[in-house]
């Protein structure tokens, strides 16, 4: 038998590769745009950029190393120059769709940043397999705007997977509605009538705002949020503002809220600070035609009725009043289950002196008092009709 030269043995001690063939190399060299690897072949393999990853402009020697080792496929045996063409990201592509397809079949929630904002939706890459999440799966409400979600890690299902069209569909939409459901579930199991909780304004419109209680939505009515007058709740709150809420009422799955709180109900002590004969200051809050509504503090008003404005006739209010003036006057009258307060400027100023008089000022005074009964009823019904 023949003697084997060096080059041969060295050639019969090397592996033979093959086209598709997954191998085992080991950095030897790495420049920006290629890397070159030891296969056990005659020849070095090069793993070029493109071949390396989808992902643009990656400088390859911030990702390997000389020395690291790593699996490979052949895509071409011989390049022409002797050389061996290798590829990592099919390879990691043709693993990424057995992860996928394992996902989808176990709906597995899946993990990953999103890679791009298109015009229809996100796109995010999971094992060099590109998935698309159209815009209508990215939430349980419409997001016009998904700028926000670039380079955000996300979680997601697969609801769809067509690896023969290369077709990978991502749900992040029904995972939101899940946990919601979820904690809503847990929210209603915790809470009842009566509590104060916690809660973020998640909307403000011209009735009320909306506020997440983490879990479902409670509604704080504008007449609900304070004790005194609320002009707009555009100009009390805003959305983000974190509230401590009292939960009124819980019907189905509405809640209803209130800011008003017992110990802070100016009521509490009215008896005693508006008693009859007492002489207060507050604001003309508003007027009619009978007389003007004088806020001695927020959520009591009281009635300063036109005949009681002066001791001058007055024809209207506004002749001589305007919104937001400061009053003096005295308490006439006080009824604290109907929430009703009488006040009189007249009454603080100097009696008539004739003692003869009395009888007519006594006529005078019953009169006022049956027309502030009547136009506060009146302007109940006139309210009640508008409602």
């Amino acid at each position: 038998m023949s003697e084997l030269t060096f080059e041969q043995m060295l050639e019969e001690s090397l592996k033979t590769i093959h086209t598709g063939e997954v191998v085992e190399g080991t950095v030897i060299d790495v420049k920006p745009e290629e890397i070159v690897l030891n296969i056990g072949y005659k020849s070095d393999g090069i793993l070029t950029r493109n071949e390396y990853t989808n992902e643009p402009g990656v400088d390859l020697t911030t990702v390997v190393k000389v020395g690291d080792t790593m699996e490979v496929k052949v895509l071409k045996v011989n390049d022409g120059e002797g050389q061996v063409l290798l590829t990592y990201k099919r390879l990691a592509a043709d693993r990424g769709n057995k992860r996928i397809e394992e996902a989808f079949n176990n709906k597995e929630v899946l993990k990953a940043t999103v890679a791009q904002v298109l015009e229809g939706g996100l796109s995010v890459v999971v094992e060099e397999v590109r998935i698309f999440i159209p815009a209508s799966l990215v939430s349980d409400t419409y997001e016009k705007d998904l700028s926000k979600y670039a380079g955000q890690e996300i979680e997601f299902v697969v609801s769809e997977y067509n690896p023969r069209r290369r077709r990978y569909i991502g749900d992040r939409k029904q995972l939101i509605v899940a946990k919601k459901a979820e904690m809503q579930r847990e929210l209603f199991e915790r809470i009842h009538e009566g509590d104060i909780v916690e809660g973020t304004v998640k909307n403000v419109t011209d009735f009320g705002a909306f506020v997440d209680l983490g879990g479902a939505d409670g509604l704080l009515h504008i007449s609900e949020m304070s004790w005194g007058r609320v002009e707009h709740p555009k100009k009390v709150f805003k959305v983000g503002d974190v509230l401590t809420v009292l939960i009124k009422e819980i019907n189905g799955s509405k809640i209803a809220l209130s800011l008003k709180f017992d110990d802070k109900n100016p009521w509490k002590d009215a008896a005693e600070k508006f008693a009859i004969g007492n002489e207060v200051t507050g604001t003309v809050a508003r007027m009619t035609d009978f007389g003007a509504f004088i806020e001695l503090e927020p959520g009591v008003d009281a009635l300063l009725h036109v005949s009681q404005i002066s001791k001058e006739h007055v024809e209207k209010p506004s002749d001589v009043l305007k919104t937001g003036d400061t009053v003096t006057a005295k308490i006439v009258d006080f009824n604290e289950e109907d929430k009703k307060i009488s006040l009189s400027i007249k009454a603080l100023l100097a009696p008539e002196p004739a003692k003869e008089e009395e009888p007519a000022e006594d006529e005078d005074a019953e009169a006022v008092s049956v027309d502030i009964d009547a136009v506060i009823a009146a302007e109940k019904e006139s309210e009640e009709s508008a409602e």
